[in-house]
């Protein structure tokens, strides 16, 4: 039996982790082991993790496979673009240039600010009074 070649990626975004496998196929996308639209419930985060399979011109032609853990949706789906991304940086060297302008091989650094000592969160005071 020939062995598929699989390319793999890891993206991150907020306190999400995904480990991302492109394998040449029809272009389904499975996340935790369901398809994606049963999984992420919002079509535009979907639209957002095949953005880098769309600039590349490559939707349709790999199956995408997900392992992805921590945050929320929004933060997961961010981290599966960035997965694929570099997952397509394998496949193609010559994709760097349009991801790159895209913004897509950077991870977004913005993360949840600590809660500080003192405080309800992490700049959220109690309501201040003089007496």
């Amino acid at each position: 039996m020939a062995q598929q070649v699989a390319y793999l990626g890891t993206g991150r975004r907020k306190n999400s982790v995904a480990r991302v496998r492109l394998v040449p196929g029809s272009g389904q996308v499975t996340v935790n082991n369901k398809k994606v639209e049963d999984y992420i419930p919002s079509a535009i985060l979907i639209q957002d993790l095949k953005q880098p399979l769309a600039i590349t011109e490559t939707e349709g032609s790999y199956d995408v496979f997900v392992n992805v853990n921590g945050g929320g949706f929004s933060g997961q789906s961010g981290a599966i673009r960035h997965g694929v991304a570099r997952a397509l940086l394998q496949i193609d060297p010559d994709f760097r240039g349009p991801l790159k302008r895209a913004g897509l091989l950077t991870r977004d650094p913005r993360m949840k600010e600590r809660k500080k000592p003192g405080l309800k969160k992490a700049r959220k005071s109690a309501q201040f009074s003089k007496r």
